[in-house]
């Protein structure tokens, strides 16, 4: 029997959204350093909204429920962040990754982010003129998922 975390709930819902919020008023830093939140660097803050546990045992079974899970809470937060601004547009990050590898110079956090994240669903604030993105993360199949919340000024590849 596995153990997966309950989806996101309506308190955790209002602390990802009251999170989101706050990186959007947020000042980005000069430098790129970690944060109480995830990290921040010139041009962007990535906070870690929900993070699971690693898959170093099992048949595989879990961690696929464990990713159908995440893309549901991330999915779930879309719907209240669309009330706010309209419905996200979908980036995969796919290329981004390729053209990273290639020795293209791409601006953070969309470099960094192709490397573990696949894809995310994007939005535009009007105030502040921001880019915010929600996308799951899972660096290699032993490690644990994240539910990542990104807001740049950075315009997306």
């Amino acid at each position: 029997m596995s153990v997966v975390p309950a989806l996101l709930d309506r308190m955790d819902i209002a602390e990802s959204l009251t999170l989101i919020e706050l990186l959007c008023a947020r000042e980005f830093p000069a430098v790129p350093g970690r944060t109480e939140h995830g990290e921040s660097g010139p041009g962007y803050h990535i906070a870690a909204l929900r993070t699971s546990e690693g898959f170093w045992e099992g048949d595989g079974s879990e961690r696929e429920e464990t990713e159908a899970q995440y893309e549901a809470d991330r999915d779930g937060l879309a719907e209240r962040l669309g009330e706010r601004w309209g419905g996200p547009q979908h980036l995969s990050l796919y290329s981004v990754f390729e053209r990273t590898m290639a020795g293209e110079e791409i601006a953070e956090p969309w470099a960094g982010l192709s490397g573990h994240v696949p894809d995310v669903l994007l939005w535009r604030t009007p105030e502040p003129d921001r880019w915010v993105a929600l996308g799951v993360s899972q660096w290699d199949k032993e490690s644990p998922f994240q539910l990542l919340g990104v807001v740049t000024e950075t315009d997306p590849p």
